[in-house]
């Protein structure tokens, strides 16, 4: 079994598997060190400052991002590169051939927001020499049979697959058909946290932000689960790696490589500093932990104690909450058609940035090391969860905070659940 197969789902997920080929030593090609063309009309980047994906629209405009055309999104079997996908040499680690070069499979999501970040991400791996496949895994009915044919060969001959989401139902599937003998777990947000513990408790693979009891799907799903999880665990014939910039325990036999975001701060910025303040948005009341009211007046509350002019959308986000973000707090809301780290890492961004809970607080620090932005993480006060949000979710979020070495820690002091957000 030779090669190597990347599943992705989300623009974090590739961009973290750009990250693990880089720290492995994996060589790039003479186009690696080109930031992307800029968009039509835009002018050409010319050192700091230079227009980034995602840059600003007139003050209270929610920024579309459209999916892209991208002619070789669909193109060519998965055996092949397509036309200048050539794979550049692989130059060190312990998988260095280029017979053994790695090929990334996106399986494509539905929603229109990933779906166009994934394309701009899929373009930068493709100007890294890597071969990338399109994969339209839900594209109605049949997709999934259809998916599984086109996959099954690659995935039988791969010696290492990497995955960026273990609760995907989808991967989870993969595995249960195909388990591989070396297996790496790429972040895909916070959720590599969850993993790990899951992992080492011997737990079922649940999302924290999910209820503990088993629905009619998951119960149907269960067995599937279950094995997903076996074949996710170190054993005999088995290594299991996670690589991630987020503090984790090392499960009994699992190797944990650190992501410092090498490969970002190489290809990108530094970036020009604005000097005002940054929020980053939140997909909390999309999932059902937050109540959308408090959310948008936490949000109006943070934009006026620190002066912050631009929302950073998250892609969960639906369009009607982010309509009464620019409405009500008079932020300028972006929709970024990178990931964040990118975007941030290119400029201009606020000499402060401000976050919930999130992969961001992590991620951000790493992304923008030497460059004098502050990155500031607003707690989650117990009063503001919704009656329905798991039992878990406070115990999670705080970890997420807490655990954020390269961040300040903002605070809601108990008594208010606004009005006296303070730096811990």
């Amino acid at each position: 079994m030779t090669g190597r197969l990347a599943f992705v789902e989300s623009p974090v997920q590739l961009l973290n598997v750009l990250e693990w080929a880089h720290a492995r030593g994996r060589g790039t090609t003479p186009a690696a060190a080109a930031a992307p063309a800029p968009s039509p009309g835009s002018p050409a980047p010319s050192g700091q400052g230079a227009p980034s994906p995602g840059s600003p629209a007139p003050s209270g405009q929610v920024v579309p991002s459209p999916e892209s055309p991208d002619p070789s999104g669909q193109g060519g079997p998965l055996s092949a590169p397509g036309a200048g996908e050539a794979p550049a040499p692989v130059t060190g680690g312990p998988e260095g051939s280029a017979a053994d070069d790695l090929r990334i499979v996106v399986l494509s999501p539905t929603d229109p927001m990933s779906r166009g970040q994934l394309r701009r991400m899929a373009q930068l791996a493709r100007d890294e020499g890597f071969a990338v496949h399109w994969q339209e895994a839900r594209a109605g009915r049949g997709a999934l049979v259809r998916t599984l044919r086109e996959l099954g060969g690659p995935l039988r001959a791969a010696g290492r697959v990497i995955v960026g989401d273990p609760f995907s139902r989808y991967v989870q599937l993969l595995l249960t058909l195909f388990g591989p003998r070396h297996v790496t777990v790429v972040d895909d947000g916070t959720a590599t946290m969850e993993f790990a513990a899951q992992l080492a408790g011997g737990e079922r693979l649940v999302r924290w932000h999910r209820k503990g009891d088993l629905g009619p799907r998951e119960l149907v799903l269960a067995p599937v689960t279950s094995l997903a999880r076996r074949r996710l665990a170190p054993g005999p014939g088995r290594s299991v790696e996670i690589f991630t910039s987020l503090p984790v325990q090392a499960p009994p036999g699992t190797e944990v490589t650190e992501n410092t975001y090498a490969w970002t701060r190489e290809r990108f910025g530094p970036p020009a500093l604005t000097g005002g303040a940054d929020l980053v948005g939140t997909s909390l009341v999309e999932t059902g932990v937050i109540d959308a009211d408090h959310y948008l007046r936490v949000v109006g509350q943070l934009a006026r104690t620190h002066g912050a002019t631009r929302y950073f959308a998250h892609r969960r986000e639906t369009p009607e909450k982010l309509h009464r973000v620019a409405v009500e707090t008079g932020l300028q809301v972006v929709r970024p058609d990178l990931p964040l780290e990118l975007i941030a890492r290119r400029g201009p961004i606020g000499a402060t940035i401000v976050s919930f809970p999130s992969t961001v607080v992590h991620t951000l620090p790493l992304a923008l090391a030497g460059t004098g932005v502050k990155v500031a993480v607003c707690e989650i006060a117990p009063e503001w969860l919704k009656a329905t949000a798991s039992p878990r979710a406070q115990g999670f979020l705080a970890g997420v905070a807490g655990t954020a070495a390269g961040a300040d820690r903002l605070t809601p002091r108990s008594g208010s659940a606004v009005d006296r957000l303070e730096f811990g």
